[in-house]
């Protein structure tokens, strides 16, 4: 057979008269076949057998029948079927259909009665998406663990922190990580808010404009676990904003990934020396042995933009379609959806690991805040509150200490009241004790314990902070419970309507062959 010869007709329909060219097949049907196989087959099984209990409460079909379908269906796995043009066209749904026809004793004449592809499709990929989304949610969860973790124990090691790449003012790394782990806690919040977004189901839509029989919509919604139909039979099937939307949340975060990534790589470089990660978690140059490197982080932060060209994929598959059934916009904007979902969740796993490997050097980050005039906020809002000074005056009088003292040579600490009060003079300023003033504003303790505001940089601050967080974590983990025993539950539901037994018994063959019942693994 070429290219541009067709198959043998697979009688599928009276337009075609034969099967797909085998270009068309190896090119494009085939991979699609292999991929619906792998990751979307129990998705098309459960819509099957949900469609089978309708057919039932609708009498289109027996009990009996639907039994029979059921039981094929369940027996399927991702090496029952394979793409064949001349049989089944290459299409994962027209293979499952012939799987079943050939297993049942006689034809069931109303089954696949008033039914279409497009919303079959279209609610197998929204229980796709559903269904990475949750899986990458118990990811991201145990990462915010870590570093919620994390963030308890380091809440009281003071490190500078910085701004504009400048060292700015005492921080610890607990106050650092819990800005990480309240940013995955948003992050959190913007997927459930997404999965439920998404959670509308497609099924009773047609082709596109509905269908004729009197489906029960809301029925077919709960059994595969959703929380409602989709209410409009064209978005259901025309519609993939969810991939969009989906695939923009996971963009979002590796940005913001990025930047925290980014922090550890600077303060992993000699020059800082704040944290450290084993031997197992490092690297090495081939020409240099002094050197230790952290690879590791370069590949979490390079990773992270591949995530936001996996959305813009999605989007660019989807721009200038007309809004319908649209094979451009179902299958080839949604090709890198699931590499999308594997590259951010190794990319999370990664950083999960590093931080919970991780150790941050307290000598040298408090040797960094001793060396650098990180009080002179302080000060200024000392020489305000205590001295009387206006607050412009008594900001410049602290900048132009701090520039006598480092031209000096002295350190921030005890510091030199000679020249503050030289500084002051020079505004007309007379200070009682200078050395007073000094010798708070850059204690490197004080730092952190004269910050009271709430969510600031003080350990007790940070552990409010941080118990809070571990409230919202709890909350998270029933939500997404919640959500599984959603689909849980109907798929419980729709063996009960099929088998009238618990879905976990094992069933055996009729005396024909056929079989009637199996056991369910899900």
């Amino acid at each position: 057979m070429t290219s541009d010869t067709p198959g043998t007709a697979p009688e599928l329909s009276g337009r075609i008269r034969g099967g797909p060219a085998e270009l068309l097949h190896d090119e494009v049907l085939a991979p699609q076949f292999g991929f619906e196989s792998r990751h979307l087959l129990r998705h098309y099984v459960a819509i099957e057998k949900t469609l089978a209990a309708e057919y039932v409460r609708m009498d289109l079909i027996t009990a009996e029948e639907a039994r029979r379908i059921a039981a094929l269906l369940d027996a399927v796995g991702s090496d029952t079927l394979s793409a064949q043009p001349g049989a089944n066209m290459s299409d994962i749904a027209f293979a499952l259909e012939r799987h079943v026809e050939a297993g049942l004793p006689a034809p069931v004449a109303h089954w696949h009665a008033d039914r279409s592809r497009n919303d079959l499709q279209a609610c197998a990929q929204v229980m796709y998406g559903r269904d990475q989304l949750a899986r990458f949610a118990g990811a991201l969860l145990e990462l915010g663990s870590v570093v919620h973790a994390l963030a308890q124990e380091t809440c009281d090691l003071p490190m500078p922190g910085y701004t504009h790449f400048q060292a700015a003012q005492i921080i610890t790394p607990g106050f650092h990580l819990a800005a990480l782990s309240e940013h995955l806690l948003h992050t959190h919040a913007r997927l459930l808010n997404a999965y439920d977004g998404i959670d509308t189901c497609p099924l009773g839509a047609g082709a596109m404009a509905g269908q004729e029989l009197p489906w029960d919509r809301d029925r077919m919604a709960r059994l595969l676990g959703f929380s409602r139909p989709q209410p409009h039979a064209l978005t259901a099937v025309a519609s993939r904003r969810w991939s969009a939307e989906l695939t923009a949340e996971l963009s979002l975060l590796g940005t913001a990934l990025s930047r925290f990534t980014t922090d550890l790589l600077t303060w992993g470089g000699s020059e800082y020396g704040f944290i450290e990660l084993p031997d197992e978690l490092s690297g090495i140059s081939s020409a240099m042995p002094q050197k230790k490197n952290y690879p590791v982080l370069e590949r979490i932060r390079g990773r992270t933009a591949h995530l936001t060209a996996f959305h813009f994929d999605v989007l660019l598959g989807q721009r200038n379609t007309p809004f319908c059934n649209l094979v451009e916009v179902s299958k080839e904007a949604g090709t890198h959806l699931l590499n999308a979902f594997d590259s951010a969740h190794g990319t999370v796993r990664l950083l999960t690991e590093v931080l919970r490997r991780l150790a941050f050097r307290a000598d040298r980050m408090r040797q960094v805040c001793e060396r650098e005039f990180l009080g002179g906020f302080s000060l200024a809002n000392a020489l305000c509150l205590t001295e009387g000074v206006p607050w412009r005056t008594a900001q410049v009088v602290a900048g132009k200490y701090v520039v006598l003292a480092a031209a000096a040579g002295a350190a921030p600490a005890p510091g030199e009241p000679a020249l503050l009060a030289e500084a002051a003079a020079g505004h007309g300023i007379a200070l009682a004790d200078p050395a007073r003033l000094l010798g708070d504003a850059f204690d490197v303790d004080r730092g952190l314990e004269r910050m009271v505001s709430a969510g600031s940089a003080r350990p007790d601050s940070v552990r409010a902070v941080l118990r809070d967080q571990q409230e919202a974590y709890q909350r998270l983990r029933a939500d997404w419970r919640t959500r599984d025993g959603a689909l849980r539950a109907g798929a419980e539901e729709v063996d009960r309507a099929l088998y009238g037994a618990p879905d976990d018994e094992i069933h055996e063959e009729d005396g024909d062959g056929t079989p009637t019942r199996v056991q369910h693994a899900r």
